[in-house]
């Protein structure tokens, strides 16, 4: 059966060029870089590369880059750390209503711990009103944490114009890249940012590793305390052979970022256009132009998103949905809820997320199935209008 794998913003898979680079760690380069020896200096110096390797994707120093176990890490750490250091300063933390789980949960529990936090709306379309940032801005506001891009509708958010805005009150702004890794170029001196979340495997690096970018001078406790590796602000023996990954990951994303963006953007608009021009009460999820390169997220009226996977899977389509029924709950997505989706709109959501191995041909081969596949759907739903069934 042909396989075609367009659920990229799940997980991605591994390089081959970071593989290699990532064996040694196992079998040669396996000192401890904390050590004094000779062989703990050559591990280190493998260390440090890799750590030169991401920051230079991002426009950052080495010495601002930490390594973590994952972007939920590098959130749960941005978020608490800064909301510790600084409670004295204030307790009044500005979000989005769209972020990731990582973020949304730990302003949640901030919340339990005496912190206000104001989620902030944002329109159909995903973009967040900086008139209303400004205004919820107060003096005892501590952090503004905004994601880079929202990978289940694809909407890119102006991250340079919210800094402008934050750091005119003299407040640190955190951005969460995951689901913009390796898709956009971003510099973190260029557009203000003060924490930036970096994730491997959104990359095509290994999972298990992230990192946080921290701007020299913010102040942050530490999430984790032990041994006091990462300058004693993330303690922990140091994950090489992923961290060796994710810095070979990052060289070959800064090279290919532009090329490789260009060439999934020209797929996504062929698939997009597609779908919206062949199949009838279909749309579009997210921002029409800022959006990200690989994203495709759609809508069909009258059918469920998990039954349309089920039938792109038997056809060996590998994609998600855009209501969170995939995952653990029945609820559907609090991002397709947060751009106004109603309950049956989030539900009938699916979720294309290419790849550097999909091509013209992939795409074909899916727009050649979904019509059928709704129409045979549409035709058993309840949900279907008389008029439009009897013309499937």
């Amino acid at each position: 059966m042909r396989k075609v794998y367009l659920d990229h913003t799940a997980g991605m898979p591994v390089d081959p060029q970071v593989i290699e680079a990532m064996k040694p760690y196992f079998t040669q380069l396996y000192s401890n870089p904390s050590s004094l020896h000779s062989s703990a200096q050559e591990v280190r110096k493998g260390f440090q590369n890799a750590r030169k390797k991401v920051a230079m994707l991002v426009g950052a120093k080495s010495e601002e880059i930490f390594f973590t176990s994952c972007a939920t890490e590098s959130n749960n750490w941005a978020i608490r750390g800064v909301a510790s250091r600084n409670r004295g300063r204030g307790k009044h933390i500005i979000t989005t209503a769209i972020e990731h789980m990582s973020v949304m949960n730990v302003c949640k529990y901030l919340m339990k711990q005496g912190y206000r936090v104001s989620f902030l709306p944002v329109d159909n379309t995903g973009l967040i009103d900086l008139e209303v940032l400004q205004k919820e801005l107060a003096d005892n506001t501590i952090l503004v944490s905004v994601m880079y891009a929202n990978g289940e509708i694809g909407t890119i958010e102006p991250i340079k114009e919210i800094s402008e805005v934050v750091h005119s009150k003299d407040t640190y702004l955190h951005v969460d890249m995951t689901a913009a890794m390796g898709q956009v170029s971003a510099d973190v001196m260029k557009e203000g940012i003060d924490l930036l979340t970096l994730s491997s495997n959104d990359m095509y690096g290994p999972k298990g590793v992230g990192a946080l970018y921290i701007k020299k001078g913010t102040r942050l406790d530490p999430l984790i305390f032990g041994g006091g590796q990462e300058r004693g602000l993330r303690s922990g023996t140091e994950n090489l052979p992923g961290i060796a990954g994710m810095g070979k990951a990052a060289e070959i994303a800064k090279a290919e970022v532009g090329r490789e963006g260009s060439r999934l953007s020209k797929l996504r608009d062929k698939f997009i256009n597609g779908i919206l021009e062949t199949i009838p009460h279909s749309f579009l999820n997210g921002h029409p132009t800022r959006r990200l390169p690989n994203n495709v997220a759609v809508r069909f009226s009258f059918v469920e998103g998990e039954s349309m996977l089920l039938n792109l899977d038997i056809a060996g389509v590998a994609a998600s949905s855009g209501s969170a029924c995939t995952a653990k709950t029945l609820e559907p997505s609090h991002v397709l809820r947060a751009i106004g989706l109603k309950h049956e709109e989030a539900h009938g959501s699916l979720l294309f997320t290419l790849g550097k191995q999909n091509d013209e041909e992939n795409v074909n081969y899916v727009l050649g199935l979904l019509p059928d596949i709704v129409k045979r759907l549409r035709a058993m739903s309840p949900l279907t209008p008389r008029e439009l069934r009897e013309n499937v």
